[in-house]
């Protein structure tokens, strides 16, 4: 809503209404002055401005500093809709109801006392002094300014993001913490099931307690984390030194686990603590149970214990290919993998489908072969000398351009500067994962013993991320160029899986199709495509070759 024209006879107040069209306010008009109606928006009778609205509703009026409408703190406008950061963040948690204290209909928590009378009974150190909140509101409350009692966060928008100069704190002098040996037993391993606002019982030892805050601070200083988060990771830090069993042992992983649905930064709390030497992770891997799932309808024979491999996904990419066969086998009768001959194995092989799954299917079957037979539990490997060639493997293929060019000129920092290191300049996805802020110095990217000169349209995405990437996470540690909201706090790369989220398609796609338009555009000419992307004279072959490809089109593209 614009703002409106002022009444041409007092030059003071603005005219009645806009729509339709009044030239004069109420106390100009002719045969005036007339009272004006009361706002349509919030009933007020004073106040009136313009267009059936007062001051305090009129998107155009100005300012009006008033009481927040549930603490009663002065200070707040319309912006926030009369309400103060801590009521709006009291509110999203609360519920309402008739407050304890003062009777008033508002937002109240599970003591049923509104944030008005919990304030006064803060101020008055109630938790300290022993005092109950009836007790401390008992003589009334101390009104106060608004948004004076901490930093908020979610209210405060980009004026957050600004970096905030801290004093260097002096280091605890406390000896090292070290656990204990010995553990308390439990009778009954039940597992907690804990809520937001559940009271927890304090640490034992609340030198042990302050010891471990310390080092906490510390390293949420160097991970950059937020005050809201460390804040959250201090809570979490005292309530699972109250709920352990053995007061100084390792935490149990299992009680951090439970503290999940109380916010209190869980994850990170795991991290720090195996930094510390002060976790004991007594979870089962997740890769266990998918197996013990997986492999539940077999006879027990097959499913006994298999060594690990070094890479879980290795684990579920082979077990997926080679169960099918597996459970073929367990229908016909057989009851060990020991009765399986090499016929079987040729057998299963030619079932699958021609070219990747069937290779898939060997391979899967000599890999559990393989392991068996080095624990000495089958006597021979029946996919010994089976032959299966070379794996099938697809041909480059050029991307849909116009992903490519909605995630270039995408409104978001992120995936635009993604989609032009990827179109321009054919970075892998592991590149992209693992470039570092400081790879990219006087318009060029150092990457691998190379020095690649960054394209303009590059360099300008760069430069609308880096500013967005400071704005957002000015304190974080991560040395990496691309992170979010999870990893700004720690000092890992993006996932892979996060890459295809944020450009809406696969990164080799548009890698892959950006090698093959420099193929097309040099005729194929090897040195250069190696030079170029890094390239062995094999990998550019894969790509050289797609010049011969009935289904290639050559054209320029526009765009």
């Amino acid at each position: 809503m614009s703002p409106p024209k002022l009444c041409p006879v007092c030059r003071a107040n603005p005219v009645a209404f806009t729509n339709p069209r009044v030239d004069f306010c109420y106390q100009c008009l002719p045969g005036g002055p007339f009272t004006p109606p009361p706002c349509r928006a919030c009933t007020a009778v004073d106040g009136y401005y313009s267009a059936g609205l007062c001051r305090r509703c009129h998107p155009a009026a100005p300012q009006h500093v008033t009481s927040c409408k549930h603490c009663l703190g002065w200070g707040v406008t319309r912006h926030t809709k009369y309400l103060c950061w801590g009521c709006v963040n009291w509110r999203t948690k609360n519920t309402y109801g008739t407050c304890t204290g003062c009777r008033r209909h508002v937002p109240v928590d599970e003591r049923r006392f509104c944030r008005l009378c919990w304030r006064q009974a803060a101020m008055l150190r109630w938790s300290r002094t022993g005092l109950s909140l009836a007790e401390a509101n008992k003589d009334g409350q101390q009104l106060f300014i608004a948004n004076m009692f901490s930093t908020p966060l979610a209210a405060r928008g980009s004026a957050s993001r600004t970096p905030i100069a801290v004093e260097p704190r002096a280091r605890s002098t406390a000896a090292p913490i070290r656990p204990v040996d010995h553990e308390q037993l439990v009778l009954f391993d039940a597992r907690r099931s804990l809520r937001p606002g559940i009271v927890l019982p304090p640490p034992p030892d609340p030198h042990a307690a302050q010891a471990l805050t310390d080092l906490l601070e510390d390293h949420a200083a160097q991970r950059g984390w937020s005050p809201s988060t460390c804040k959250k990771a201090r809570s979490g830090i005292n309530a699972v030194l109250g709920l352990q069993d053995t007061p100084g042992a390792r935490i149990k992983t299992s009680l951090i686990r439970d503290l999940g649905p109380t916010g209190r930064a869980t994850r990170l709390l795991r991290e720090f603590l195996a930094g510390i030497d002060m976790l004991d992770d007594d979870l089962t891997p997740a890769l266990k149970t998918w197996f013990a799932g997986k492999v539940i309808d077999l006879p027990a024979q097959m499913r006994a214990p298999r060594s690990r491999a070094r890479n879980h996904g290795t684990i579920r990419y082979k077990l997926n290919a080679a169960l099918p066969t597996l459970h073929t086998w367990a229908g016909d009768g057989y009851e060990s993998l020991r009765e399986i001959t090499r016929q079987h194995v040729l057998d299963a092989i030619a079932a699958a489908d021609e070219g990747g799954p069937r290779y898939l299917t060997g391979s899967a079957l000599h890999s559990i072969f393989h392991t068996l037979k080095g624990h000495k539990v089958v006597f021979r490997d029946p996919t010994l000398h089976i032959k299966l060639g070379a794996p099938h493997t697809r041909g480059p293929e050029p991307a849909d351009f116009d992903v490519i060019r909605d995630a270039l000129n995408s409104p978001d920092p992120t995936r635009a500067a993604l989609a032009a290191l990827l179109a321009f300049h054919a970075l892998t996805p592991g590149q992209l994962r693992n470039l570092t802020t400081t790879d990219i110095r006087d318009r060029r990217l150092h990457l691998d013993g190379r020095v690649i000169p960054l394209a303009e349209p590059v360099l300008i995405r760069l430069a609308a991320y880096l500013d967005y990437r400071t704005a957002t996470w000015p304190n974080t540690a991560n040395p990496h160029l691309f992170i979010h909201r999870r990893t700004a706090l720690e000092l890992k790369p993006v996932g892979g899986r996060w890459l295809g989220l944020q450009l809406g398609t696969a990164a080799r796609g548009i890698r892959t199709d950006r090698i093959l338009n420099e193929v097309i555009a040099t005729g194929g000419d090897l040195k250069r495509i190696c030079i170029l992307f890094g390239l062995t004279p094999a990998g550019a072959v894969l790509y050289t070759a797609a010049l011969s490809h009935p289904d290639l089109d050559p054209g320029p593209r526009q765009g």
